[in-house]
C-alpha cells in the first residue's frame, strides 16, 4: 500500500484472505502507514460489514486519504466517548484494518461510510501527517492450538448463542444459519462477538486477545452473563404480565357476573362480598331517608366501576364517612344535679356563677326533656382560668362524650363545612370529623379560641359557624362533603375566647357569654393545693410521702413569683420545684446516700428552687408623690395596674403624650387638659400660665400598646397634681372615663381591675358611681378589706386623691 502521495513507487501489499476476510497477511515496508478512524461506542471485528457515520473533520480527512490510496483505513475505538478530538493516548492500541466499500454524503453534513473488517492490527507507532493521525501497524494473527478443549468450547459457544438468540431474537435468520455453519473458530469468535449487546470495553478485551482458546473462553463467559441477565428480565416481565392478566381476568369475570346477576334479578349482596357489607351497614344504620337514598345511589355507582378505578376509591371513602357517622346513636344524660355539683366542685375551685349556669341547664333538661334545645355557651376570660377544663367537666357531669375543636388561626371555610368531593383529597369539615370520632350525636363539642378565627380569599369560617351555632338551623346542618343534612341540635356546643370584640356580632349574638375573671391570691393558693400540686407531683413521679409543700409556701410562690390572672405560670413554678426535688432524689440514690424524706419545702428555701423573688410591685409608689398616679386597666390576660406620670416645664403651652398611647387614650388626655383649663379658678390653679408651660404625660412600659377611655380621670389627676404641686396620696388607684364637663363615666372590667389592685396590695380604689353595682356582685371574700370611693364628678376624685 502506498499511504503517502510522496512515495508513489511502492508496490501494493500482498494479501491472503480466508473465507470472509478474517485474516490478512501484509508484506509491508517499514514506512507503510494507514490513516486512523476513531469510533465511539463501537468495536469493529474482522469479517464484519458495518456502516459508520462520520462528521469530525479529522475523520473525514482520514477517509479521503484512504480513498486516494488503497481504500484501507485503521478503525479503532476511543477510550472515552465524550472526547471530541482524540489523540493517540485517547485510543486503544488494537483495532481492525478495514476496506472502504462505499461512501455517501448526507444532507445534514455527515458522511456515511460502509466498511468491511479485514484483520486485527496492533499499532507499532503513530504518525501525524498534516491533519490526519496515522499509524504503522502489525498484524495480530490467532495463536491456534490443538487443545481438546477447543471443540468443546466451540460447541458451548454455539449452544449459548442459540439460547441468547432465543431470549433476544434480534439477529436475522440467515446470519444465525451462517454462524452455525462456520468451521473456522477465529471467524466464529468475530461474528458472535459482533452480535452481542455488551459493553464496548468487553468487546475490546476480546479483540485484544491473541490466543484463540482464551478468546473462546472469554466469549463463552460473556454469553453466560448475558443469558443470565436476559433470563432475569424475562422472569420480571412474566411476573408483571401475570399480575396484569390476573386483574384483567378478574375484571372480565366480575363484569360477566354482574351481567348474569342483572339478568337473573339477583341481589348483589347474596355472595357476601364488599357490596353486601356496604348494604348491610346502610340497612342497619339509623341514617335519615335522604342520607340512605344518597348512600344507595353511591353504592350503585360503585358497582358499575372497576375495582381499581381511582373514582371507586373516592366513592368508598365517601360511603365510609357516611356510614360511620353516629346516626341516632346518643348517650343518656345524667341529670342528677347533686352528682353534677359534686363533680364540678371536685374539678374546679370557685367559679360559682359558671357552676350555677351548668346546674340550671341540667335542671331545665330534666324538666323539659326532649323539648329543650341545646344551648350554646361561650366562656370568656384571660388565659389559664380554666375555660377548656370546664368544658371537660361539663361533659363528665352529663356523662357525654367530649371532643375539642381548636379554631385558632383557622381561615378556610372548608375547615367547618368540609371540602366538596370534586377536589382531590377532600374531607368532611371538623364538626363532622369530631362527631364521627365521638361516636355519639349528642356529645359536648368545645370550640376553642373562637375569637381567633381568621378570614381570607378562601372564605370566612365565622360565617360558616352561624348555622352550626344556631339551634333553629343546625338540625339540618349540611356538610359540603356529605351533601346530606345531619342533626346537630342535640350537640352541646361550648366556645371559649379571651375577648369578645373580635368575634363577629351575629356570631356573638347566638351565644350566651359567661365571663370568667382572674383569681385572687387566696383562690390561687387553694387551687394549687387542691388541684395543681397533686397533678404536678404525679407528672414528675413523686408521691405525697416524698414531698411536702405547705400552703404558706404556695402562697409565697403566688405572691412573689407570679403575677397573672390564671394559674398557668403558677403551675410552671411548681413544676420547677418538682424537677429540682426529683433531681436531688435521683442523684442521692445513684450515690447510695441516705436521703431524708419527706422533703419539706420552706419559704426560706424558695430562693434555692426558684431564684430571687420577682418584685412586681416595685413600680407602685410607696409615698406621696407629685404627678404620679396609679390607674387600673383591663387586658386580654386580665386586669393590671397602669402608672401615669405628668410633669411641667417651660415651653409654649404644648401637650406631649408618650408611652405608645392609642387614639382614644390621647383624646382622653386632651379632654382632661381642656377641663382643667376651663375650671382653673374653681380648682385653685387660676394663676397658672398655660401658654408658657408645656405638659408631658407619660405611661411607662412604652413597648406595650395602650388604649381606651378608662384612664381619663387618672390622667386628669396626674396633670392637676403636676400643675398645682399637690401630691397624690399613696396606695390609691382609680379608673373611669372623664367627659369635657368633668363627669366621671362608667367603664368595664371592674372585677378584673379590682383583682389586679388586690394582687398589687392596693387597698383603696376610686370608681365611677355607675360601677357600684359591679362591685356589689363581687363576693366579699374576694374584696377582703379593700376600701372603695365612688365619684360622679372628677372634683370628688381630686378631693380624695390629692393632698390639701
Amino acid at each position: 500500500m502506498n499511504a503517502s502521495p510522496e512515495n508513489p513507487s511502492k508496490e501494493p501489499q500482498k494479501e491472503r484472505r480466508q473465507n470472509l476476510g478474517v485474516e490478512i497477511i501484509l508484506d509491508q515496508d517499514h514506512d507503510d502507514i494507514y490513516p486512523i478512524l476513531p469510533i465511539r461506542d463501537v468495536v469493529l471485528f474482522p469479517g464484519i460489514i458495518i456502516p459508520l457515520f462520520v462528521g469530525r473533520p479529522r475523520s473525514m480527512k482520514a477517509i479521503e486519504n484512504a480513498l486516494l490510496h488503497s481504500k484501507k483505513i485503521f478503525v479503532v475505538a476511543q477510550k472515552k466517548v465524550d472526547t471530541e478530538d482524540p489523540e493517540k493516548e485517547d485510543l486503544y492500541s488494537t483495532g481492525t484494518l478495514c476496506n472502504i466499500l462505499q461512501m455517501v454524503r448526507i444532507p445534514d453534513g455527515t458522511t456515511k461510510v460502509l466498511v468491511e473488517g479485514i484483520a486485527r492490527m496492533k499499532v507499532d507507532d503513530y504518525v501525524k501527517e498534516k491533519d490526519v493521525l496515522e499509524a504503522k501497524l502489525s498484524p495480530m494473527p490467532w495463536r491456534r492450538s490443538e487443545s481438546p478443549n477447543m471443540e468443546a468450547l466451540k460447541r458451548r459457544v454455539l449452544d449459548g448463542f442459540e439460547r441468547y438468540n432465543t431470549l433476544q431474537p434480534r439477529i436475522p435468520g440467515e446470519i444465525m444459519s451462517s454462524i452455525l455453519g462456520i468451521e473456522d473458530m477465529g471467524q466464529l469468535v468475530n461474528l458472535v462477538a459482533s452480535h452481542l449487546s455488551v459493553k464496548p470495553e468487553s468487546k475490546q478485551t476480546l479483540l485484544e486477545t491473541a490466543d484463540l482458546e482464551s478468546a473462546l473462553s472469554v466469549l463463552l463467559k460473556m454469553l453466560i452473563e448475558e443469558i443470565d441477565i436476559l433470563e432475569l428480565e424475562h422472569d420480571i416481565q412474566d411476573r408483571v404480565r401475570s399480575v396484569v392478566d390476573k386483574q384483567q381476568k378478574e375484571y372480565y369475570l366480575r363484569e360477566q357476573l354482574r351481567i348474569i346477576q342483572d339478568e337473573l334479578g339477583q341481589s348483589r349482596g347474596e355472595d357476601g362480598g364488599e357490596f353486601a357489607q356496604y348494604e348491610k351497614k346502610i340497612a342497619s344504620s339509623a341514617m335519615s331517608d335522604e342520607a340512605r337514598a344518597k348512600a344507595q345511589r353511591e353504592l350503585d355507582r360503585l358497582a358499575k366501576m372497576p375495582s381499581m378505578s381511582p373514582e371507586a376509591a373516592v366513592v368508598r371513602n365517601y360511603l365510609d364517612w357516611l356510614i360511620d357517622l353516629p346516626w341516632g346513636l346518643r348517650t343518656v344524660d345524667n341529670v342528677d344535679i347533686s352528682h353534677a355539683a359534686k363533680l364540678l366542685e371536685e374539678d374546679h375551685y370557685g367559679l360559682e356563677k359558671v357552676k350555677d349556669r351548668i346546674l340550671e341547664f341540667l335542671a331545665v333538661r330534666r324538666q323539659a326533656g326532649d323539648e329543650m334545645k341545646a344551648q350554646i355557651i361561650c366562656f370568656v376570660g384571660p388565659p389559664g382560668v380554666g375555660k377548656t377544663s370546664l368544658g371537660r367537666s361539663i361533659a363528665r357531669a352529663l356523662d357525654r362524650k367530649f371532643v375539642n375543636v381548636s379554631l385558632g388561626g383557622v381561615r378556610d371555610e372548608a375547615e367547618i363545612r368540609g371540602h366538596r368531593r370534586t377536589y382531590i383529597g377532600s374531607l368532611p369539615g371538623r364538626i363532622v370529623q369530631k362527631l364521627s370520632r365521638a361516636g355519639s350525636c349528642n356529645p359536648v363539642i368545645l370550640l376553642d379560641e373562637i375569637d381567633k378565627l381568621g378570614n381570607d380569599f378562601r372564605g370566612d369560617p365565622a360565617s360558616a359557624l352561624l348555622e352550626v351555632l344556631d339551634p333553629r338551623q343546625n338540625y339540618s346542618f349540611t356538610d359540603h362533603y356529605l351533601e346530606v343534612p345531619f342533626d346537630l341540635s342535640e350537640v352541646l356546643f361550648i366556645t371559649t375566647a379571651n375577648v369578645t370584640h373580635t368575634i363577629p356580632k351575629p356570631l356573638l349574638d347566638r351565644m350566651e357569654v359567661i365571663k370568667l375573671s382572674g383569681y385572687t391570691n387566696q383562690e390561687k393558693t387553694r387551687i394549687a393545693t387542691r388541684h395543681l400540686l397533686p397533678r404536678v407531683l404525679k407528672e414528675h413521679g413523686l408521691r405525697d410521702s416524698q414531698v411536702k409543700i405547705p400552703a404558706t409556701t404556695v402562697s409565697k410562690v403566688v405572691s412573689s413569683y407570679t403575677r397573672e390572672a390564671g394559674v398557668r405560670g403558677l403551675e410552671r413554678e411548681l413544676s420547677t420545684i418538682a424537677r429540682k426535688i426529683t433531681r436531688k432524689i435521683i442523684e442521692a440514690s445513684d450515690k447510695g446516700e441516705n436521703f431524708e424524706l419527706p422533703i419539706n419545702v420552706k419559704i426560706s428555701e424558695l430562693k434555692d428552687y426558684l431564684g430571687s423573688p420577682k418584685l412586681y410591685d416595685t413600680k407602685i409608689p410607696k409615698n406621696a408623690q407629685k404627678g404620679n398616679v396609679v390607674g387600673l386597666a383591663w387586658t386580654e390576660a386580665g386586669g393590671d395596674v397602669l402608672l401615669i406620670e405628668a410633669v411641667t416645664m417651660k415651653g409654649k403651652g404644648e401637650l406631649a403624650l408618650t408611652g405608645n398611647l392609642g387614639d382614644v387614650m390621647q383624646e382622653s388626655a386632651r379632654a382632661a387638659v381642656s377641663f382643667l383649663r376651663a375650671e382653673s379658678e374653681s380648682l385653685g390653679i387660676g394663676d397658672f400660665d398655660w401658654k408658657t408651660v408645656d405638659i408631658h404625660v407619660h405611661v411607662p412600659d412604652g413597648a406595650v400598646p395602650k388604649d381606651g377611655p378608662s384612664a381619663g380621670v387618672t390622667m386628669a389627676t396626674a396633670i392637676l397634681s403636676a400643675v398645682s404641686g399637690r401630691k397624690v396620696s399613696p396606695n390609691i388607684a382609680m379608673t373611669g372615663e372623664i367627659s369635657l364637663r368633668g363627669h366621671v363615666l362608667p367603664v368595664g372590667g371592674i372585677r378584673e381591675k379590682l383583682l389586679a389592685a388586690k394582687r398589687y396590695g392596693i387597698d383603696h380604689v376610686i370608681l365611677p358611681e355607675a360601677n357600684k353595682v359591679d362591685v356589689e356582685e363581687i363576693p366579699d371574700d374576694i374584696l377582703g378589706d379593700m376600701r372603695f370611693d365612688y365619684a360622679s364628678e372628677v372634683g370628688m376624685i381630686f378631693k380624695k386623691a390629692l393632698a390639701a
